[in-house]
């Protein structure tokens, strides 16, 4: 690839109108043709009838990070009513297990659900806003007519075959879930990623003093926003070497070494306990609000969880006595420095990321 000015941010760099040598295309073309074999998979139809029993078969296997229900009331019913209209409904994503030969259900399993709960059990149209004569009806409440007319209809789904590897499902659930739930990330690492590692975050996400220190509401709760900070908070704070740009696949391989670390050494599992559990009493005695932006704060910014829990955890590793009065900080937690730095424009790029990082670990270390 063309060489580019060190010093110039990425965005700058990608401004820059560079020469494209041949060998650079080759290149290209030779990582696409790579890649695209990672894919493979086929298409097919299935009835919403058929979908119904499937589930209520287990037929479709339901991975660990998709067994809660996430869908609130309300987008149940906005989903059957799509379905009632004849409206195009999104694919399904399967994975063919290699050796049982069932359906892994990579993305749609609370679509599924919602049909199952509908047609098998007893669940109720809310307000609609289009049917509305519908709304409070069950399944059962239509005429027959109209029951089997549900049941025709199609729904088209995507399966990976046997070959995708556990990245490449991964890869595919980020992609076609990008600007979605904001957890699904962190609902995909604990089911995916099995093992010791994701065993400490689950429990660490529990700890009475964090919970205490990063409220977070109850949507972003059920879907394990507390594991993805300590997820963070380990990554970040153990380097950025290798850092993209890409917050999943960065978060997904540290923990997939972190599993093989603590699997080859399970005494290592205490020392991020510990240190885990230093950082946040530091963070009780020293920040006056904790991670929230308001004493009375109901959630918790990602960037300024970031900036407070890493810089705190990397001045701690320089100064393990460190004291620093909390009338200090909080002066400059308020000041246009501060808020400016964890600000979420461009957030997740490595410069904005170690700035805000780096800026509360200055602050903590001058103090």
């Amino acid at each position: 690839m063309p060489d580019v000015p060190e010093s110039l941010d990425p965005e700058e760099q990608l401004s820059i109108d560079l020469p494209i040598s041949p060998e650079q295309v080759a290149l290209a073309e030779a990582q696409i043709v790579e890649q695209t074999k990672r894919i493979e998979f086929y298409v097919t139809d299935y009835s919403v009838e058929l979908l119904a029993d499937k589930m209520a078969n287990g037929d479709f296997q339901i991975p660990g990070y998709q067994r809660e229900d996430t869908w609130e009331p309300e987008r149940k019913s906005r989903f059957l009513e799509s379905i009632l209209m004849g409206l195009p409904i999104p694919f399904l994503f399967f994975w063919e297990h290699p050796d049982t030969g069932r359906l892994e259900i990579v993305d749609g399993s609370q679509r599924l659900r919602t049909i199952h709960d509908f047609i098998k059990g007893d669940l109720r149209l809310g307000d609609l806003d289009e049917l509305s004569m519908a709304s409070g009806l069950r399944y059962r409440d239509l005429p027959e007519s109209r029951q089997r007319k549900i049941k025709n209809r199609s729904i088209r789904g995507i399966i990976l075959n046997e070959h995708a590897d556990e990245e490449a499902r991964f890869d595919l659930f980020e992609r076609i879930n990008t600007g979605s739930l904001i957890a699904n990330k962190a609902e995909v690492r604990r089911g995916a990623l099995v093992g010791p590692f994701l065993e400490l975050v689950i429990e660490l996400a529990k700890d009475s003093v964090f919970v205490d220190l990063a409220p977070v509401p109850p949507r972003k709760l059920n879907l394990r926003e507390r594991e993805e900070f300590v997820t963070r908070f380990f990554a970040y704070g153990h380097g950025l070497e290798g850092y993209r740009d890409r917050v999943a696949q960065f978060l997904y391989n540290y923990a997939k070494k972190a599993n093989a670390r603590l699997t080859e050494d399970p005494a290592q599992a205490q020392v991020l306990r510990e240190d885990f559990a230093r950082t946040m009493a530091f963070v009780a005695r020293t920040f006056p609000y904790g991670f929230r932006r308001q004493p009375a704060g109901t959630d918790t910014p990602r960037t300024r969880f970031e900036a407070i829990a890493v810089g705190s955890y990397l001045a701690l590793q320089e100064r393990p006595d460190l004291e620093v009065d909390p009338a200090g900080v909080r002066q400059w937690l308020e000041d246009d420095a501060f808020k400016k730095i964890v600000g979420s424009d461009g957030a997740n790029a490595i410069s904005r990321l170690k700035g805000r990082i780096n800026f509360v670990r200055k602050r903590l270390l001058e103090a």
